[in-house]
Order: structure tokens, then C-alpha cells, then sequence
């Protein structure tokens, strides 16, 4: 009779669990670029068998893929190569088809609401030609593009052999989070009570970008984006006792005071020296990420409280990085190159902060894989990188080495 792993040798297994918070296709296409480089870089982590997930907005249907046993490769194949299986590519561009439906809806409305408009400005003793207006304004479309592809396609991708569209049949906790119109209250898919809905209708309903994408309704009840009430929603994992728990976050305010001086970026674009000048919606932009990031932030000084025992590791692009700041946030034609970027910027930040996070990720089996992590030609899409002067190669390094001895320093001062 074969031996059975001892009851010792199963609480010893690190219970991992994976958040991902949201930010449209640039989100979507910057955690799968970082999700490739950790797995790569990082033995013992399996991003396809942690104890749990959750998700939020964009980052929700990357989480369910992981769930459902997709690799953060196959995640890259499909919806930024376009390649693979014909029913798991998924084309943001379908993303972008405006709410026909929505839109006649209301346009049918306007005639009863301008009469009651009318009326009401007309005989109520307190006119007001403002609220008039108002009441006329309820013809205004709920949201601009329609987001009910992409329910379909996620139902497609999670009906596939092997995989399930049923938070109950899969192996692993997901949790997709959105935010109840009506109450402002979250809902988590997936957990108990919430798990009925399918997997592909929740991942459509956390990712209603209020004003861009209509509610969504499920058993008379409306949901949008679930980032309005909170960016990770990770206390969903951590009250299950994990160990690790690693955090992606797509979304940081950029500082342009202390970003590279070169105007012209890799993308072509001209780097824009005051945030001022890129007009509304770069202002617009910087004031959004700055919003979701300190609350992101007292989050997770909060889970660090009431989660002492668990480690928590929190993954997010460099606040002086240009390219992804000024890539349009539904841009998915540089599709390729900002995952590049994405990945060796996760891997120029494993190796700014390696010697701290190596002992925090020994404590929970996993190991730095250095030799992975060092190969200056490793790209991911397998082709070789462009060469750079030895000089600026080794300023690079050098930077990387310094940040590293920087954050060594202030953990042990900590």
C-alpha cells in the first residue's frame, strides 16, 4: 500500500492566492506581460494551481482563465498574439461597438420625458427650467459601448472541455467582484450565496466601467465596475488563511518630475514634459490613478493589520514609466509591444528588489530563479533583444543592483 503524504506534510503546502485588480485592455495586457515574467522567473509558483483568485474588472477575466487552468502564456497567445484556439481568442475590438440597444431604449423614452418636462415646468408652482433639463437628461444613454460580446466569448472560452463557465465545478477559489448600482454595495461572485451566476456573465458585470459600458443586470438587480468600492478586494482570500498572497495592480499616478528626460518614447509618441500640457484627458487619467492608488494603498496597510501571518506582495508598474502611462487605456494596437514592456519592467523590478523578496518567498517554497532572471536576452515573445552600448547595459544593471541594496537596507531597518 502506498504511503500517504503525512497530515504535517500537507499544512506545510503554502496556500498562495492571487489578486488582480482592473484597467481595461492596457490592464489586461500589462498583468499578462507580468504574469509571464513571475512564472518564469519564480520556482514553486504555479499561477494556474494557487488556492484562490480574485478579480476585478479587466483583471477578472485573466483570474478566471488562471482558475480554469489557462497559463498566463496561453492567456498571451490568445489575447495578444491572437493565436491558438479559435474559440479563446478574444478580440478587444469587440470591446468597442457602441450600445445599439441602449441607445434606442432611450431614444424611445424621449418623448414621454420631454412632455413630463414640460408639463412640470409649466404648472408645478416652483418652475425651474433646470430641472426641466434634468428630467430630459434621464435620455441620456447609461453607458456608450456595448459589453455583452464579451460575455460571449468568456462563455465560449469557459465551456471548453476541461474547463467550466460554474464557480461550483472549479477545483480552485475564484471571486469576481463588482458593485451594486442601487446600494453602492460589493458583490462577489463566487462566493456563497453568489456563485450561481456564471462565471462569464460576473466577468461582464465587474468590468461595466460606469458611463462606458451599461449596468449589467442579473435576477433584477444592476451591477457595474467592482473597482468603485474597492481596487483589489483581496480580504475574500486573505480571511481564507493564506500564506502568499501576490497582487497585481495596472494602475499607478505617474511622476513625471523624476521620469527619463528623452522626449520621444519607443512607441513613437512624444513624452509630455507637464502633465498640464496633455490636456483633460491626461489630467483626467492622472487624477483616476491617483484616486484608486492611495486608496489601494490604506487597503493594504489594513490586510497587513488584520492579516499579520500572511505575506503580502504587491507587483505594479514603475510610477516614472511613460509608456504605460500615456498608452491609451483601450489602445490595443501596440498590443505586443507594451506586453514586452510590461514583462521586462516586472523583471527589472524583481531584480531591483531581489534580495528582500527572495527571503520573503523562501518562507513559502518559492525560489528566485536567477539564471532566468539574469538572461539579458530573454523576451517574451522568444526573439532576441535588441543590443544596447555595453555602457548603458551596465548603468542599467548597476541601477538595478543600488535599488536592490536600497530595499535590503529598509527592511532591516523596518
Amino acid at each position: 500500500m502506498a504511503d500517504r503524504p503525512s497530515h504535517a506534510a500537507a499544512v506545510a503546502a503554502p496556500r498562495i492566492g492571487l489578486a488582480l485588480a482592473g484597467g481595461g485592455p492596457l490592464g489586461a495586457i500589462y498583468e499578462i506581460g507580468a504574469l509571464c515574467a513571475l512564472e518564469e522567473s519564480l520556482q514553486g509558483l504555479n499561477l494556474t494551481d494557487c488556492h484562490g483568485y480574485v478579480g476585478v474588472s479587466a483583471g477578472g477575466f485573466i483570474a478566471a482563465g488562471l482558475a480554469n487552468g489557462i497559463s498566463p502564456r496561453e492567456l498571451c497567445r490568445a489575447f495578444i498574439e491572437n493565436e491558438g484556439d479559435a474559440d479563446d481568442i478574444l478580440h478587444p475590438d469587440s470591446l468597442m461597438r457602441p450600445a445599439w440597444g441602449e441607445f434606442s431604449r432611450r431614444l424611445a423614452a424621449v418623448p414621454t420625458l420631454v412632455a413630463q418636462a414640460a408639463w412640470r415646468y409649466v404648472f408645478l408652482p416652483r418652475r425651474s427650467l433646470l430641472g426641466a433639463f434634468e428630467r430630459v437628461g434621464r435620455a441620456l444613454p447609461s453607458g456608450l459601448l456595448s459589453n455583452r460580446l464579451l460575455e460571449e466569448q468568456m462563455r465560449r472560452v469557459f465551456s471548453a472541455a476541461g474547463r467550466s463557465n460554474d464557480f461550483r465545478k472549479l477545483r480552485r477559489k475564484l471571486v469576481l467582484v463588482a458593485t451594486n448600482l442601487d446600494t453602492g454595495e460589493a458583490a462577489p461572485f463566487g462566493q456563497p450565496g453568489w456563485d450561481h451566476v456564471p462565471i462569464s456573465r460576473a466577468i461582464q458585470a465587474s468590468a461595466a466601467l460606469p458611463g462606458l459600458f451599461p449596468p449589467v443586470e442579473i435576477a433584477g438587480k444592476y451591477y457595474v465596475d467592482g473597482a468603485l468600492k474597492k481596487t483589489l478586494h483581496a480580504s475574500v482570500l486573505l480571511d481564507e488563511g493564506l500564506d502568499l498572497l501576490i497582487c497585481l495592480n495596472p494602475l499607478v499616478p505617474f511622476d513625471a518630475s523624476a521620469a527619463p528626460r528623452h522626449r520621444v518614447m519607443s512607441s513613437g509618441e512624444e513624452r509630455i514634459p507637464k502633465l498640464v500640457d496633455g490636456g483633460l484627458p491626461v489630467v483626467l487619467s492622472q487624477t483616476f490613478r491617483s484616486l484608486i492608488h492611495s486608496r489601494l494603498l490604506l487597503g493594504l496597510k489594513g490586510y497587513e493589520t488584520s492579516h499579520p501571518d500572511t505575506t503580502i506582495l504587491l507587483f505594479e508598474p514603475d510610477p516614472r514609466d511613460a509608456e504605460l502611462f500615456l498608452a491609451n487605456t483601450f489602445s490595443y494596437s501596440q498590443r505586443r509591444a507594451l506586453a514586452e514592456h510590461a514583462f521586462q519592467q516586472t523583471r527589472r523590478m524583481l531584480r531591483s528588489r531581489r534580495s528582500v523578496l527572495a527571503q520573503q518567498l523562501a518562507k513559502h517554497g518559492v525560489r528566485i530563479d536567477d539564471a532566468a532572471l539574469d538572461d539579458a536576452h530573454h523576451t517574451l515573445f522568444g526573439r532576441r533583444a535588441p543590443s544596447r552600448l555595453r555602457s548603458a547595459r551596465a548603468l542599467r544593471r548597476l541601477e538595478e543592483v543600488l535599488n536592490d541594496l536600497d530595499h535590503a537596507l529598509a527592511q532591516r531597518m523596518a
